[in-house]
């Protein structure tokens, strides 16, 4: 099927929408520096917001190097707790396709190990 020039099928519906969770993944990105800087601009206390008003060139570029690193920093912890790969191997129980493929590799050991 086509639309406007498109060609629509499972296959390409399927790209599309990785797309769409590659960009969610960077909105999110950009969601999360936009709610540093609203918690810094949002600060009562005044001592921090006059410091904060008269380094703006200075605060902001630190509090994103900080924001990387911080980042930085949770992402390395997630995988030295082995949270992404504990995460991945539940997502191949529910994946038919790898539960298929494991099925057929026992299959060909136990005839491999049978002989």
């Amino acid at each position: 099927m086509r639309i406007m020039g498109i060609h629509l099928n499972r296959r390409s519906f399927i790209r599309w929408k990785i797309y769409i969770d590659r960009a969610r993944m960077y909105i999110g990105y950009i969601s999360f520096v936009m709610i540093a800087f609203m918690f810094l601009n949002d600060l009562k206390d005044q001592t921090i917001r006059t410091f904060l008003d008269e380094n703006k060139w200075i605060t902001y570029p630190v509090m994103m190097v900080v924001f990387l690193l911080f980042s930085l920093i949770l992402g390395r912890l997630d995988t030295k707790l082995g949270l992404r790969k504990e995460e991945m191997r539940n997502a191949a129980v529910e994946n038919p396709v790898t539960m298929e493929i494991l099925e057929n590799i026992k299959e060909i050991n136990e005839k491999l190990n049978s002989k």
